[in-house]
């Protein structure tokens, strides 16, 4: 009966007409930490924002729950990553029965890498339209950041201006930051590297930095003996000594080829929120490439 009671009260609180923004702010709910970041830094003082996906879970893999539909049921604006990264965002919108709802698809406007010739997820496959993790291309976060100060203006026009003026700030910030990633990663452009999803192309596309291999054969498809096998062999002919590996991924393998070459495992987290450093987008930028270069000096000894 108990159960019965508490379904009842979750299916009421859905059904319940939406809120009202507090003080006339505009509630944005993003998908990830990274757009929600980058809503907080153009939307100011005049957005409350919050995400869904944790920042050290895997975002490809989101379970959703009522409570996330009644706290986008209260949003005005949803920003989704698209290209089938957050397809599950689709239940939480659907299910918060917010008919006032504005969703922007923030990969618009972006130039996916890795686009294959058919759009398939056949054979484990979560990246048909595209490499999805753009937001790690700093140059991309430019376009997420123009696109969401377009919405919020459309959305509350009174203070176009202001957003406006919250998009050239975040924008003068990531171009001085971008100078000091360049210094850094500079000297190591052309570096061959491993990394063990396909979560880093955009970073190592801005940067200059090769992916030579993967530890997954497919994106979502774990890593067999013989795929291992052949990347162990590919690295150390080619004398590859670093592996990329995100968080939420089993470290075994990518220990057991590090050993093999003579290599290392970096754990880089894609997100920000993963480590306590990586307080807001550009500080996730700037922990992911100190820790880059620091690995890089090592390994190439200069």
């Amino acid at each position: 009966m108990f159960v019965r009671i508490l379904a009842a009260a979750a299916l009421i609180a859905l059904l319940a007409p939406s809120a009202s923004s507090a003080a006339g702010k505009l509630r944005v709910a993003a998908s990830t930490n990274d757009l929600a970041s980058i809503a907080a830094s153009v939307g100011g003082d005049q957005v409350e924002v919050f995400a869904i996906a944790r920042p050290t879970s895997d975002v490809h893999r989101v379970e959703v729950l009522p409570s996330y539909m009644v706290k986008v049921s209260k949003a005005q604006l949803y920003l989704e990553v698209g290209l089938k990264l957050d397809q599950w965002a689709d239940g939480i919108i659907d299910g918060s029965r917010n008919s006032k709802l504005k969703v922007l698809d923030c990969s618009r406007g972006v130039t996916p890498l890795d686009k294959p010739a058919s759009a398939s997820a056949a054979g484990g496959d979560v990246h048909p339209f595209g490499n999805p993790h753009y937001w790690l291309d700093p140059r991309n976060g430019r376009l997420i950041a123009r696109a969401v100060q377009d919405k919020l203006s459309a959305l509350q026009p009174a203070d176009a201006a202001y957003f406006a003026q919250q998009y050239a700030a975040f924008d003068q910030k990531l171009a001085a930051a971008e100078k000091r990633w360049d210094a850094a990663l500079g000297p190591y452009k052309g570096t061959k590297i491993v990394t063990y999803h396909r979560s880093w192309p955009n970073f190592c596309d801005r940067f200059g930095l090769d992916v030579m291999g993967y530890v997954e054969p497919r994106p979502g498809i774990p890593p067999s003996p013989s795929h291992t096998l052949d990347l162990i062999r590919d690295m150390k002919a080619q004398g590859v000594k670093l592996i990329l590996v995100e968080p939420y991924f089993d470290a075994k393998t990518p220990n057991s080829i590090a050993r093999e070459t003579g290599g290392q495992v970096l754990v880089m987290t894609p997100s920000v929120g993963g480590v306590k450093e990586a307080t807001d987008y550009i500080a996730l930028f700037d922990y992911d490439v100190k820790l880059l270069a620091d690995a890089l000096r090592q390994a190439t000894g200069h």
